[in-house]
This record gives structure tokens, C-alpha cells and sequence, in this order.
């Protein structure tokens, strides 16, 4: 399927590894133009090499930011208008939040919480509308927490609610100008972070972290860990032309793991 991608300039947040690099290559490989950030410039600077590599027609840029810095937003934003133009796509991404209980958790942990996983959002999406003058597309990456809440991530269970709020209002509000606003949860991907997570639980419990994926294989119906390259179709499917009628939306990509409804 052609999904309209080609010449499209899009923003990827969070895409020097894991689900966001996924999602620029995917990007790049049906001839979107691509703007990557992250706090690390020598992975940046690796990833877009990687881009030209899968479609050297495209144009591929980077720039260093700190999505929790106001200041660092607008930069990036400004920087990506200047180099591509219009901004069509924006997909909002950020690290998970620290593993820990509620009595665990500080003021300051709740804050920075706040400022990554919900802030970031909402400053990334003002910044970017003015840009996007032909209708565009925001995808907004949360987790699978929003339908089932995930034992010892209590920030995420929070916060990342808060996203699928933002979604739905906004979607509301600027639908007029064609601009189609959706939240994608991934459940269990095989990335960085789920690494990290299943660290945690297998210190915790005293097991090893093969033991601790094997357990969670088995509640997946499809009985493994999703692939990156998997997230990735769907998120850009939501980011494409082809969408042209889905918005406010939440869609789990989870391997069926969530058993809410």
C-alpha cells in the first residue's frame, strides 16, 4: 500500500534507539524527510547515517535536545522548520520513567515524572502546530499502563493516562485543520527499556532475567516479545495520508497482553 509518505517532513522525539529510531526508519524507507533528537548527539549522528542508508533520496537531520527544557523544544522545533520546512508528522516520544512503589517515589521523582512523560508532550505539540500548515499528523507514544496498570511503574500508570486525555481533547479541537491526533501503547517490545525493566524485576524477585521473560512470554497470547520493526508499521500507518479518518484514538500493539476492554 502507497501511504503517502513520500516528501513528508516529520519530527521524531526519542529517536536515537529503541521504538522512536524504529519509527524513523520506517519513516525513511517510505521517503518521509526525518528530523531525530534525543540527548545523545553520536547516537543521532549514527541513526541518521542509517537512514540515508535505507533511502538516500530522503533528507535526514539531527539535533541534540532535552525535551524536559522549554528552551530545548522550541530550539529543536525552530531548527527542524528551518531545515524541512513545514513540520508534517510529530511523533511525541519520551524514556520511561523510574521502576518504584509509591512510598519509594519523592516529590522530585513525581516532578520530573510530570516534566518527561506529560509536559514534554504538551509543550513538543504547541510548538509544532503553527508548522504544520496543510493539516498534519501527532502520534503520541504512551504504554500498554493506560488500559492495564503495570505492577511497580506507578509514574508511568499516571502520567502516562494523562497523555491519553491530552489525545482525545486535542484531537477534538483541531480536527478542523486536518490535523489527526492519535496515542500508540506498545506492550512488550524488545527494546532498552523492557531490558531494564526486566533487570529490575528479576533483582527484585531473585530470579534471572531469562526466567523473568520466559514469565512474560507466557501472558502474551502470542507468546513472545514484540519486534520494533512490528511497532513501527502501525505507528506509521497512523502517521500517513492513508489515515484520513482515525483520530483520538488509543491503539495497544501488545501482542494481545491487555485484558481490559
Amino acid at each position: 500500500m502507497e501511504l503517502g509518505l513520500k516528501g513528508k517532513n516529520a519530527l521524531v522525539v526519542a529517536s536515537s534507539q529503541g521504538l522512536g529510531k524504529a519509527i524513523a526508519i520506517k519513516l525513511a524507507e517510505e521517503g518521509a524527510n526525518v528530523m531525530v533528537t534525543s540527548r545523545s548527539a553520536d547516537k543521532l549522528k549514527t541513526v541518521v547515517e542509517e537512514l540515508k542508508k535505507v533511502n538516500p533520496a530522503g533528507n535526514y537531520y539531527w539535533h541534540e535536545a532535552d525535551i524536559t527544557q522549554a528552551d530545548d523544544i522550541d530550539r529543536l522545533v525552530k531548527d527542524t522548520a528551518d531545515k524541512l520546512g513545514t513540520i508534517d508528522i510529530l511523533l511525541n516520544n519520551a524514556g520511561g520513567p523510574p521502576a518504584g512503589g509509591f512510598m519509594d517515589l519523592s516529590d522530585e521523582d513525581w516532578q520530573k515524572g510530570f516534566e518527561l512523560n506529560l509536559l514534554s508532550y504538551i509543550r513538543m505539540i504547541r510548538a509544532v502546530l503553527p508548522h504544520m500548515k496543510n493539516g498534519g499528523r501527532i502520534l503520541n507514544m504512551a504504554s500498554i499502563s493506560v488500559k492495564e496498570p503495570i505492577q511497580g511503574l506507578l509514574l508511568s500508570n499516571t502520567f502516562r493516562l494523562g497523555i491519553v486525555g491530552l489525545t482525545k481533547t486535542l484531537a477534538a479541537e483541531f480536527a478542523e485543520r486536518d490535523i489527526l491526533i492519535n496515542t500508540i501503547a506498545p506492550g512488550v517490545i524488545a527494546t532498552d527499556r523492557i531490558d531494564y525493566l526486566d533487570q529490575v524485576t528479576a533483582e527484585k524477585q531473585g530470579l534471572t532475567v531469562e526466567e523473568v521473560k520466559e514469565r512474560a512470554e507466557k501472558q502474551i497470547p502470542l507468546g513472545r516479545y514484540g519486534k520494533p520493526e512490528e511497532f513501527a508499521n502501525y505507528a506509521v500507518f497512523l502517521l500517513s495520508s492513508v489515515n484520513s479518518y482515525v483520530t483520538g484514538q488509543v491503539y495497544l500493539i501488545d501482542g494481545g497482553k491487555a485484558k481490559g476492554i
